[in-house]
C-alpha cells in the first residue's frame, strides 16, 4: 500500500505495545520499521526495465525476512530513536512494525512473495485498495493522538480498526465475485478464473476479471444493499504463437514476456488498439474499461539480446474520474 498507511499501521502494534514513557519513541521507531521493505524500489536496471517487477514485494517483503530486515532498521535507527530504550526494546518496536508491511501488501492485488525463498508465488488477497483514505486516515489520527495524549490504547484501537476494515474488505470481495459469476452463466460463460479487485480508494465499486478460453472479459459492480453491475470490455487474450509469429522462443523478449506474465498472473491481453503492446488486465482507472496501468512492446527489428520496452500507462483525466464517480455514486 501507500507510504502512509504503511507507516501508520507499523506504528500502531509498536505504540499499542510500549507504555506512555516510552511511546513517542515506540510509535517512531514501528513507523519506519513499517516503511523499510518498501526500500526494495531502489533495486532496478537501467538495461533490464523488468527488474524492479521481480524484486519489488520479494525479499524484504518475505515473512523469513522480518526478523532480519526489523534488526536492519534497528542498527540504524536506535541511535537516533531510541533514546531512553534499551537495544532489544528499539528491535521488538521495529520487528512489531516490520511485521505489518508484507502483510498488509498481500491484501492488495499487486502480489507479495511471502514465502520467498521457497517459493516465488505472488500472494493477492484483493480485500483493499492500494490506496484507501477509509482506511488510513483512523489509523493516522488514532495514532498521532496516542502520541498527544500519551496513551497506548490508541494504538490498539488503530490496530483494531485496520483488521475490522480489511475483514469487511474480504466479505464484500466475496460478494462481488458472486456477482461476478452470475455475470459470466447469464452471457454463457463459464470462467477458466474470475477474481474481483477493489476500485479505488472504496470497498464498494469493484472490477470483475475473468478469462474464458481466449479472452479476458472485465466488468464493474457497486457492491451495496443492492448489487448495481456495469458491463464492460473484452480483449484476446495473448498467445504467442497467434500474435508474435516472428518472436524467437530463445529471444531475450521471449523471457522478458515470460517475466511478465509471471508478474500479472498470467492476466495478459493484446491490446485492442496496439497489436504489438501486452497489457496487464488487471488495472484500470474505471473498473469495467480495458486500459492498463503498465504494458510491454514488442519489437520484431530488435536483436536477440534486447530487452522489450516497459511503459507506464497511467493516467487520470478528468473524464476516467467523472465516469468513475458516477460509477460508485449513481
Amino acid at each position: 500500500m501507500d507510504p502512509i498507511s504503511q507507516g501508520a499501521l507499523g506504528a500502531t502494534l509498536a505504540q499499542g505495545g510500549s507504555n506512555p514513557e516510552k511511546i513517542k519513541a515506540a510509535t517512531l521507531l514501528g513507523c519506519f520499521g513499517g516503511l523499510a521493505p518498501d526500500l526494495d524500489i531502489f533495486i532496478f536496471s537501467p538495461t533490464d526495465p523488468l527488474l524492479f517487477l521481480e524484486f519489488h514485494r520479494q525479499f524484504t517483503h518475505a515473512l523469513i525476512f522480518i526478523p532480519v530486515g526489523a534488526l536492519l532498521v534497528t542498527l540504524v535507527m536506535h541511535r537516533f530513536l531510541g533514546k531512553g530504550l534499551r537495544f532489544r526494546e528499539s528491535y521488538l518496536f521495529c520487528l512489531l512494525g516490520y511485521a505489518t508491511h508484507g502483510l498488509l501488501d498481500t491484501c492488495t492485488t499487486y502480489g507479495t512473495q511471502l514465502l520467498w525463498p521457497f517459493s516465488n508465488e505472488r500472494f493477492a488477497w484483493n480485500n483493499i485498495s492500494i490506496i484507501d483514505p477509509l482506511f488510513t486516515l483512523p489509523i493516522l489520527g488514532l495514532v498521532i493522538f496516542g502520541v498527544y495524549r500519551n496513551q497506548p490504547w490508541f494504538g490498539r484501537t488503530a490496530f483494531a480498526w485496520a483488521i475490522c476494515y480489511l475483514l469487511i474488505g474480504v466479505f464484500q470481495r466475496d460478494r462481488a465475485v458472486a456477482a461476478g459469476y452470475e455475470m459470466a452463466a447469464s452471457r454463457g460463460h463459464e470462467p477458466v478464473r474470475l477474481e474481483a479487485k477493489p476500485g479505488f480508494a472504496n470497498l464498494i465499486l469493484w472490477k470483475i476479471v475473468y478469462e474464458t478460453e481466449d479472452s479476458f472479459f472485465v466488468d464493474g459492480i457497486r457492491v451495496g444493499q443492492e448489487n448495481k453491475l456495469f458491463p464492460g470490455d473484452s480483449a484476446e487474450k495473448l498467445n504467442l504463437d497467434k500474435h508474435f509469429t516472428w518472436l524467437d522462443p530463445t529471444s531475450q523478449q521471449a523471457r522478458d514476456v515470460a517475466r511478465f506474465k509471471w508478474f500479472s498472473n498470467g492476466y495478459l491481453a493484446i491490446d485492442p488498439t496496439n497489436p504489438d503492446r501486452v497489457i496487464d488486465v488487471r488495472y484500470s482507472v474505471v473498473p469495467n474499461e480495458i486500459d492498463a496501468l503498465w504494458a510491454i512492446d514488442l519489437d520484431s527489428d530488435k536483436p536477440d539480446d534486447a530487452h522489450i520496452d516497459w511503459i507506464a500507462l497511467r493516467r487520470t483525466d478528468s473524464a476516467q474520474t467523472q465516469r468513475w464517480w458516477r460509477m460508485l455514486t449513481d
